[in-house]
């Protein structure tokens, strides 16, 4: 039998490339994200709508690289806490350290992205912007859950009942609608859903008196879990080149939400 030192070669090359075609790729880590319905952040997630600015937002970072892939996983306002501290989720995203999560161990990024909360009422003739001045006697329509600035972000729905004659449901929608109908004096809304509402429905435009008075900025914050595969420093950095490339700002422009420079919190 004669031996062919050429052959061998061959030989342990091909298997060499077996063993190396037969080990997985390197998978990217999974990073689960919390998605509970935040209109126009996120829409009916339980329902798998896939609307919404967070939907866009994760595929913008899953576009952006392959370290990391990024799944939405459908929570709710009042369970999202639980969910983060059981590890159900990983991250929290369009949140604030102030909105209940003060025990609950985590690290924020800033996002660098800013909203606010307006105030809202039907116009009338003699209505001027003085009667957002004070809510005492006034039909408050809140959404369910919500930290408000103006009641210390104490989101106790008994609390906002007692206090502010608060009726509170799960639907901007429906606050809006109470507002147009009568059944409610002010509605407290996002400024960049009632920017999208009025795109929607643009003849209530006119109808609506909205405050120049602001109940609170939001200054958006992703809260990561301390076990969490990702690290709060890797995620800016990822938030970084969406700025960068001119992504974020493609995507919540649309909704008047602001693009800011990010500070340590």
């Amino acid at each position: 039998m004669t031996f062919s030192p050429m052959g061998m070669t061959s030989r342990v090359l091909l298997a060499a490339l077996a063993v190396f075609l037969a080990l997985p790729v390197e998978a990217a880590q999974l990073v689960r994200i919390g998605a509970a319905h935040f209109p126009p952040y996120t829409v009916r997630p339980e329902n798998g709508a896939d609307t919404g600015l967070l939907p866009q937002m994760v595929e913008a970072l899953n576009q952006s690289q392959s370290d990391y892939q990024f799944v939405l996983v459908p929570t709710s306002i009042p369970r999202r806490f639980n969910d983060f501290k059981q590890g159900r989720v990983d991250m929290a995203i369009f949140e604030n350290p102030e909105w209940g999560w003060q025990d609950v161990p985590h690290t924020s990024v800033d996002m660098g992205l800013e909203d606010a909360e307006v105030f809202v009422a039907q116009r009338q003739p003699d209505r001027q912007q003085t009667y957002f001045a004070d809510l005492r006697g006034k039909r408050l329509a809140l959404f369910s859950g919500y930290h408000y600035a103006f009641a210390e972000f104490n989101a106790d729905p008994k609390f906002l009942a007692g206090q502010y004659n608060a009726t509170l449901t799960y639907s901007h929608d429906s606050n809006l609608l109470m507002v147009l109908r009568g059944r409610a004096d002010i509605a407290l809304v996002t400024r960049s859903y009632l920017n999208d509402y009025v795109l929607r429905n643009p003849e209530v435009g006119p109808q609506l008196l909205v405050s120049e008075r602001i109940d609170q900025v939001y200054h958006h914050y992703a809260l990561i879990r301390p076990q969490a595969p990702i690290s709060s420093e890797a995620f800016a950095q990822l938030l970084q080149t969406l700025r960068d490339n001119g992504q974020l700002l493609k995507i919540f422009q649309p909704y008047q939400i602001q693009l800011v420079p990010t500070h340590s919190h």
